[in-house]
């Protein structure tokens, strides 16, 4: 299969950033591939990796979903004209999905958050995932799981 400019497809996928504590704070529901519009010195800095999920979200406004507070560091070859390294990001999607993500989060507790944002042909594509929050006891069971399973696998390996 070809690609864009005619050359082979490559199928492989670079992860560049990963939003570690999404599964910690929420209960990830649904997940969904969506492209990110960048300038180019965003481009540059993104396949270098430097990009900061952590305090990320995302929000449908006015028929369009954009990426607010993920910070993309400037890129150190850029210009003074370098963008605001937190700006809002408008995020790719089609409409019929962009009415699929604002039915999902019209309940009241319910988000979208940035799970990674990695490299896929040669695009920079973000994973959104519907999320609910979660509660301070959901956390705490999920952790005792956590240990629980922890100790299994080291009991194991003594064995």
């Amino acid at each position: 299969m070809r690609g864009r400019a005619g050359k082979p497809r490559d199928d492989t996928v670079r992860v560049l950033a990963t939003n570690r504590s999404a599964s910690h704070e929420f209960h990830l529901l649904e997940r969904l591939e969506a492209g990110i519009a960048l300038t180019g010195s965003e481009v540059k800095s993104a396949r270098q990796g430097a990009i900061n999920l952590r305090e990320a979200y995302a929000r449908v406004r006015r028929g369009e979903v954009f990426l607010y507070h993920c910070h993309i560091r400037p890129y150190a070859q850029g210009n003074r004209f370098n963008p605001d390294p937190v700006r809002p990001r408008k995020l790719l999607l089609q409409r019929a999905e962009i009415g699929k993500l604002r039915r999902a989060t019209d309940p009241r507790g319910m988000t979208l958050v940035p799970t990674r944002v990695y490299l896929k042909n040669g695009w920079i594509k973000v994973e959104i995932a519907v999320a609910k929050a979660k509660k301070i006891y959901d956390k705490r069971e999920a952790k005792r799981r956590r240990d629980m399973e922890r100790e299994a696998a080291r009991e194991r390996e003594l064995r």
